[in-house]
C-alpha cells in the first residue's frame, strides 16, 4: 500500500509515534510525529527524516513509492536529532543521494554523525530545480536552531516549515481540518510556548519573508499539515510572536502539609471574584511545559511553595529554572506560601522571578497551617493581583488561538 499522497506525487512517508511522553522535558501527552515528504520527480526528493529509531519505517515507506537508490535529494530542514536521526540510514540506503542542508546545517550534522554524507550547501533564497518543480529555501535561523530552514515549493505550493507551524500531536488524520479544532490549537500553543517562545522576537521577520508566498499548504515536520486554516495560525503566530496577554491568571504551586494549597485556594477565589480567569496546577501532579503552554497568553503568575530546608521545595525550583529557559515577556508575578520556625522559600522565589519577570508584586506568607484571618487574607491578595491584571493593557487574540 502507498503512502498517503498530499498532492499528486507527493507522499507523507514520515512515522507516528504514538508512545512518547517526554520531549527533552516537554510532556507530550498525545504523543508527536516526524514528517518526511517524497516529491516524485525527474530528480526524487526526500524533505527531512525522522528520528532515529524510526529509521527502518522511514526506509520501507520510502521504498514503497520508489526505490531507494533512486532518491536523488535528501532536503535536510534542521539537523535536530528528532529530524535528523535517521541520515546516517539514508546515507548507507541511498547511495546516489546528495544531502541539500544550510552551512551550519553542515557543520552541525558532522558533530553528529560525522563526514560520511554527499552534501550540497544552499543559502537563503537558494534554488533547486527537481524537474517540473523548483525548490526555494528560507533560512530561518534561531527558530528554533541556528541552522533552521524552510523550503518552498512555488508550482505546488507547499511551504515544507519544518519545526514553525507545528505541534506535537500523533493522529491517523493527516490534514488541520480533520481532527478536533479545539486539540489542534491547543497543541499549537503549546508547542510555541515550549519550543519557541525564547525566539518570539523572530517570529514577525521570518512571517515576513514568507508574506509574500502563495501557500496552499503548510507541511510542517511535526503534528498536522495545515490546509483549511492556513489563515489562522499565520495570525495565531503573528499574535503570540508580538505577546498576548489575555488578562487570565496562572496560579503554580506545590504543597507538603497542605498549608500552601489552602492558600493556593483562597487566592484563586479572590481572584476569581474579581472577574478574571483563573487556572491553578498543584505541580507535583502536572508538567512544567503543560503550565508553560498556559502561562504562555495568562497576564500574570503566582508561585506558591512551603519552606523546605530554608528554600522553596525541589518541584517549585524545577518550574522556575523551566519558565527561565523560555523568557517569558510582559507578566506580572509574586509569590506566597507558608513557613514553620524559619522561612526561605519567599526569598527563593522572588529572586528567581526576578530574573525573568520585570515586575515582581510583593507576595503573601503566613506561619504554619494557614487559619481563618490568613485565608482571608490571601483571598484578598488574590483580589488585589487581579485588580492589577486588570489595569493592564489586555491584548486579547481574536483569531482561534
Amino acid at each position: 500500500m502507498l503512502p498517503l499522497q498530499i498532492k499528486p506525487d507527493i507522499y507523507d512517508v514520515g512515522v507516528q509515534d504514538w508512545a512518547v511522553r517526554d520531549f527533552h522535558g516537554y510532556k507530550t501527552e498525545r504523543g508527536a510525529t516526524y514528517n518526511s515528504y517524497l516529491l516524485m520527480d525527474e530528480k526524487i526528493t526526500l524533505i527531512d527524516t525522522v528520528k532515529a529509531p524510526f529509521a527502518e519505517e522511514l526506509l520501507r515507506n520510502i521504498s514503497q513509492v520508489t526505490p531507494l537508490e533512486s532518491v536523488d535529494y535528501i532536503v535536510i530542514n534542521h539537523v535536530e536529532p528528532d529530524h535528523s536521526g535517521a541520515m546516517p540510514a539514508l546515507a548507507k540506503a541511498c547511495p546516489n543521494a546528495k544531502f541539500i542542508i544550510s552551512m551550519a546545517g553542515k557543520n552541525e550534522a558532522i558533530q553528529h554523525y560525522g563526514d560520511i554524507f554527499d552534501f550540497t550547501v544552499v543559502k537563503d533564497g537558494a534554488t533547486l530545480n527537481i524537474g517540473k518543480r523548483n525548490l526555494t529555501f528560507a533560512m530561518m535561523t534561531m527558530l528554533h536552531w541556528p541552522d533552521n530552514m524552510a523550503t518552498y515549493c512555488a508550482e505546488e505550493k507547499i511551504l515544507f516549515s519544518n519545526d514553525a507551524f507545528g505541534q506535537h500531536y500523533a493522529t491517523s488524520k493527516r490534514f488541520d481540518d480533520e481532527v478536533d479544532q479545539g486539540e489542534l490549537f491547543y497543541e499549537a500553543q503549546k508547542y510555541f510556548a515550549n519550543i519557541l517562545w525564547p525566539y518570539a522576537k523572530l517570529i514577525g521577520k521570518a512571517l515576513a519573508k514568507l508574506g509574500g508566498l502563495d501557500i496552499k499548504l503548510i507541511a510542517p515536520s511535526h503534528g498536522v499539515i495545515w490546509r483549511s486554516g492556513i489563515a489562522d495560525i499565520l495570525a495565531c503566530y503573528g499574535k503570540w510572536g508580538q505577546g498576548v496577554c489575555d488578562g487570565s491568571l496562572v496560579i503554580a504551586y506545590d504543597s507538603m502539609w497542605g498549608g500552601t494549597e489552602k492558600l493556593a485556594r483562597a487566592i484563586a477565589r479572590g481572584a476569581q471574584r474579581a472577574g478574571i480567569v483563573v487556572k491553578v496546577f498543584k505541580l507535583s501532579q502536572t508538567p512544567n511545559s503543560t503550565v508553560a503552554a498556559e502561562l504562555f497568553t495568562a497576564s500574570g503568575l503566582l508561585v506558591g511553595s512551603p519552606t523546605l530546608n530554608s528554600g522553596m521545595m525541589p518541584s517549585m525550583g524545577s518550574f522556575l529554572t523551566y519558565i527561565k529557559g523560555l523568557a517569558p515577556v510582559g507578566k506580572k508575578a509574586a509569590s506566597f506560601g507558608t513557613f514553620g520556625w524559619a522561612g526561605g522559600a519567599q526569598k527563593d522565589m522572588e529572586e528567581m522571578l526576578g530574573k525573568f519577570v520585570p515586575e515582581v508584586l510583593p507576595g503573601y506568607q503566613c506561619k504554619w497551617t494557614p487559619q481563618t484571618v490568613n485565608l482571608d487574607a490571601a483571598e484578598q491578595f488574590g483580589y488585589d493581583f487581579a485588580q492589577e491584571l486588570l489595569e493592564k493593557n489586555q491584548n486579547s487574540a481574536d483569531c482561534q488561538c
